[in-house]
C-alpha cells in the first residue's frame, strides 16, 4: 500500500517539478493531501465538480490533473470553490497537479506524445518559456492535409473540433512545431518564423494568430486545448500503475475548447 508522500516524491523527481518554471496559479505537485494509502487513481485534464463527483463514484482517492485547483488564482472558499473542497475532504481525495512539467516531459509529455501519435519524431525543443522548451519540433515530408485528417480523428475521439488556417491542396509539411494547450501566440509564431517552420500544431490560440500565420505562410492546426492535453495525464497515470501497481482510470470531461 503506497502513501501519497511516496507517490509525490516519485512524481516530483520524474517530472522535475521544482526546477520547472510555470505560471503562479499552476502550483505544481501535491495541492491537497489526504490520509491513508492511495488505492485508486483518477486522471483528468481539469479539476471541476463533475470530475470530482466521478472520482468519488470511481472510489479513487488520488485525483491526478494537468490544470489544478488554483488555476484562476486566489479565491474565496464559497459557492463552487467550497463545494469542490467539501467533496474532496469528505471522500478523502488527494489532488496532484502537473502543468508545464508534464507538457515538457521527454517521454510522458503532451507534446512528445502528440508528435509520436502522428508518427513525427521530435529532434529539438520549441515554444520557449523562461529556461525550458515546452513544445517540440522536427522535420518530415508529409502532406499537410493528411496530418489535418489524423488530427481531426484524434480531436473527435476526445470531444473536440479541429480548426486550421488555409491549407492549399498538395501542400507539404517539412518543418513542424507542436505546442499543446494554448500553444498559438505571437511569441510562438515569431519563434516559428525564426526557425523556418512551415506547420504548427497547437491546442488553441487567439484570432490574430491565424491572421499572422496566413501572412507568414505558416499552416496552423488548432486541435483543441482540452484534446491535446489528455495525453500526458493518461500516460502519467499508466506510469504509476506500472511502477506502484495502483489501478487508474481516466475521467473524460471535454470542455469543447
Amino acid at each position: 500500500m503506497t502513501e501519497l508522500a511516496i507517490l509525490a516524491r516519485h512524481l516530483d523527481a520524474l517530472l522535475g517539478t521544482e526546477a520547472t518554471p510555470d505560471y503562479p496559479g499552476a502550483l505544481n505537485g501535491v495541492q491537497l493531501a489526504n490520509h491513508g494509502p492511495i488505492n485508486r487513481i483518477a486522471a483528468s485534464v481539469d479539476v471541476s465538480r463533475r470530475v470530482i463527483e466521478e472520482t468519488v463514484r470511481s472510489q479513487a482517492n488520488l485525483l491526478l490533473v494537468h490544470h489544478g485547483m488554483f488555476w484562476g488564482g486566489a479565491q474565496r472558499i464559497t459557492g463552487v470553490a467550497y463545494e469542490r473542497l467539501r467533496l474532496l475532504f469528505t471522500h478523502n481525495i488527494a489532488v496532484y497537479s502537473s502543468h508545464l512539467p508534464l507538457d515538457a516531459h521527454p517521454t510522458l509529455g503532451n507534446n512528445v506524445l502528440l508528435a509520436r501519435m502522428l508518427d513525427l519524431e521530435p529532434s529539438a525543443g520549441f515554444a520557449r518559456y523562461h529556461s525550458i522548451d515546452v513544445g517540440v519540433r522536427g522535420e518530415c515530408d508529409r502532406d499537410t492535409a493528411d496530418l489535418l485528417e489524423q488530427l481531426e480523428a484524434f480531436a473527435r475521439s476526445n470531444g473536440g473540433i479541429v480548426r486550421s488556417t488555409r491549407i492549399r491542396p498538395g501542400r507539404r509539411t517539412r518543418r513542424w512545431g507542436i505546442c499543446t494547450g494554448a500553444g498559438a501566440s505571437s511569441d510562438t509564431l515569431n519563434e516559428a518564423q525564426l526557425l523556418d517552420l512551415d506547420t504548427l500544431i497547437v491546442g488553441e490560440g487567439p484570432h490574430h494568430t491565424a491572421v499572422a500565420a496566413d501572412d507568414l505562410d505558416i499552416a496552423v492546426i488548432y486541435v483543441g486545448h482540452y484534446a491535446t492535453e489528455t495525453l500526458g495525464v493518461r500516460a502519467l497515470a499508466d506510469h504509476l500503475t506500472t511502477v506502484f501497481g495502483i489501478p487508474a482510470i481516466f475521467i473524460a470531461a471535454p470542455t469543447g475548447l
